[in-house]
């Protein structure tokens, strides 16, 4: 027996909003399959409304009703039996946050949750992460986003710690990451994985999915320390322009790729990792099978 159902999942970050829809199949005798379908991204910035003036503008909010009008027509005309829509740190820390949930509510019937750090992570560590890692090796799991970056550290195949910090890559380019915040992720990083003898990089988001693909790496296959630093130097010899028009990266990500190279170096060094993996999953890949799961609430269409 064959069952084919449709999911998806809305991501509303500070750096931009996704739709993910994916199929899953469910088949007598065999495991589960989650195949995606398709993806949307939209480059609403939120973050640079919310971590300068403390919310959204009327701008962004407008844009904001738009893509989930469209997002729920998508999902109407694919025939989604249900989804979750999540917001993150820029949502959250918006003064007018609640009100925008409301208003997209009224113009678009799609809710959205508010979820704080420690819950994105859980729902990202939700993922079939097992299927890329070693159970007997040590790993950082860093998932980078506009406002904050989530930070689980994985032993013999358990996630034994996990914390969120307020340290993304559209915080970072308008400079509202404190030195005190930086200190915090170093000291906990350090803490956390001192007491192991080798620990590799899992690393997630836009970014680094995007300098896998420009690696030309076979998938599996860890991106070096070396590379990575040799990456990030070399792309601040080019001007935002430049990074656009010469290295064909697209302009809301030409900025923030240098942000997240700095989390990503800076979590291999105060971890010792001298490799990262990317596997190219996230929180909306974890929204489908927490829902799924039944480990999270949804929405039915």
């Amino acid at each position: 027996m064959l069952k084919i159902s449709k999911y998806g999942a809305i991501d509303i970050g500070s750096n931009a909003v996704r739709l993910l829809i994916t199929s899953v199949i469910e088949q007598d005798g065999k495991l589960v399959k989650f195949k995606k379908n398709a993806l949307v991204r939209v480059p609403i910035r939120l973050g640079a409304d919310v971590f300068v003036n403390g919310e959204i503008s009327e701008y962004n909010i407008g844009r904001m009703k738009d893509t989930m009008k469209a997002f729920s027509l998508l999902m109407k005309s694919h025939e989604i039996v249900k989804y979750k829509a999540c917001a993150t740190s820029a949502m959250r820390e918006a003064s007018n946050g609640p009100k925008v949930c409301n208003l997209i509510k009224t113009t678009s019937d799609i809710d959205i949750d508010m979820i704080d750090g420690e819950e994105e992570a859980t729902i990202i560590a939700a993922t079939d992460l097992h299927t890329f890692i070693n159970p007997e090796k040590t790993y950082l799991y860093v998932d980078v986003g506009g406002g904050s970056t989530e930070f689980s550290v994985i032993h013999r195949g358990n996630k034994v710690e996990s914390k969120s910090f307020r340290i993304g890559t559209v915080r970072l380019l308008n400079d509202s990451v404190k030195n005190e915040t930086w200190k915090a992720l170093e000291d906990w990083i350090k803490q956390n994985t001192s007491s192991y003898d080798k620990v590799e990089l899992i690393g997630s988001g836009g970014n680094i999915n995007k300098i896998f693909k420009i690696s030309g790496k076979d998938i599996g296959k860890p991106l070096s320390y070396f590379y990575l630093t040799s990456y990030y130097n070399n792309l601040q010899n080019y001007t935002y322009e430049e990074r656009i028009t010469e290295l064909d990266l697209n302009q809301d990500r030409a900025d923030v790729i240098l942000p997240a190279l700095r989390i990503y170096l800076s979590a291999m060094k105060w971890s010792k990792a001298k490799d990262i993996l990317v596997p190219k999953i996230g929180l909306s890949d974890g929204i489908i099978k927490s829902m799924y799961y039944g480990t999270i609430s949804s929405t039915t269409l």
